[in-house]
């Protein structure tokens, strides 16, 4: 048993869903997104490396000293997986873990609307997971995928750095690949999966221009294809998508886009009030005819109207879910009118005036 496994066990029991462990510092947990310190001594830059070498492959301990961070994954039988990075800051080596539960929980069990879990079905085409770091995108994603595990016959293929959660064939075929063990890079993953018979393909990750041109690649030769994108609504994620490209690019882009793409699902994690633990306000973007054309058109600004229009498909605004979560009584004010769009909406909630005066 690793030294530091013990401090996964405390953050397991105290549900905690990061732990930071930093040279010259006590250990740090996020828990239900505030930092706790642990009561434990500080520790010196040289004590700190031998703790966290201990569990860290030799390949990746080379690629820390060569590059100065470096990412993989760990898992303890029966607790845990965790997703690791290591770096190196002023006062020496720094590393943040965060926990994957062993247990993958369905899109029922989260509380999902059942738009989510009928994406499971689609035969083929894109469907994009976005929001903030931290915002809970992997825990849908994989009960998306357990939903296509338990219930078709096909072959899912995921490429995640690192592996997060790990399934356990059913129905479905699972093969798990990892950039940098398994694979070099995303886009060489995703290369490679057009010729290993997928129908189901998860890319932990579109970072770039060619991961994603791949994608849509994938999507529109016949492959139902999940991916996660760091932006905060379903107009922004769009955006992003198109003006990865060249200037010259962005026209032929939208109309791939708009034909390839299925749904846009973004998330952003609020802590509860009534209740120990968090919940996720969801976005949900369906690609309808209106859909598309706007996104042919490039005229996304106009994609919020078609959600407000287009509930009868199960979309639905990410301040719509806020403010049902707010007359629940289940999230603050403040937290709703800090994470909504048209905040004007929510002012009136507001016992004092907003926190964040940029956005008044």
């Amino acid at each position: 048993m690793a030294q530091i496994d013990a401090f996964f066990k405390l953050m397991n029991d105290e549900g905690a869903s990061d732990l930071h462990m930093v040279a010259e510092q006590q250990p740090i947990l996020r828990i239900r997104g505030d930092m706790e310190r642990v009561k434990f001594k500080k520790m010196g830059n040289e004590e700190l490396k031998a703790m966290l070498y201990e569990i860290c492959p030799e390949d990746k301990i080379k690629i820390f000293e060569e590059l100065g961070d470096v990412d993989f994954g760990y898992e303890i039988p029966g607790l845990a997986r965790y997703r690791c990075n290591y770096f190196r800051q002023k006062y020496g080596i720094g590393a943040v873990f965060r926990e994957i539960p062993s247990e993958i929980l369905t899109c029922e069990q989260l509380g999902l609307p059942k738009v989510i879990s009928r994406l499971a079905y689609l035969p083929k085409g894109l469907v994009l997971v976005t929001g903030p770091t931290g915002s809970g995108k992997s825990t849908t994603l994989a009960a998306v995928i357990d939903e296509i595990n338990r219930n078709r016959k096909d072959h899912i293929l995921t490429i995640e750095d690192p592996i997060e959660f790990v399934h356990r064939s059913q129905k479905c075929v699972i093969n798990h690949r990892e950039v940098g063990q398994h694979t070099k890079s995303f886009s060489a993953a995703l290369r490679g999966a057009l010729r290993e018979d997928p129908d189901v393909i998860m890319i932990g990750e579109m970072r770039d221009l060619e991961t994603i041109s791949l994608a849509m690649e994938a999507a529109m030769t016949g492959h139902l294809v999940f991916g996660t994108l760091h932006t905060l609504n379903a107009m922004k994620t769009v955006d992003r998508v198109v003006e990865i490209f060249p200037a010259n690019q962005q026209g032929q882009v939208r109309s791939t886009l708009s034909d390839a793409l299925k749904a846009v699902v973004s998330q952003t994690l609020f802590k509860r009030i009534d209740v120990k633990g968090r919940c996720a306000a969801l976005e949900v973007l369906i690609a309808t005819p209106a859909v598309r054309n706007l996104i042919r058109e490039g005229k996304t600004y106009q994609i919020a109207s078609v959600m407000q229009t287009g509930k009868k498909y199960g979309m639905r605004t990410l301040d719509d879910s806020i403010m049902e979560y707010l007359e629940k009584r289940q999230i603050s004010a403040d937290d709703a009118y800090s994470n909504s769009v048209e905040k004007a909406k929510f002012l009136k909630f507001l016992k004092k005036p907003p926190s964040d005066f940029t956005e008044v």
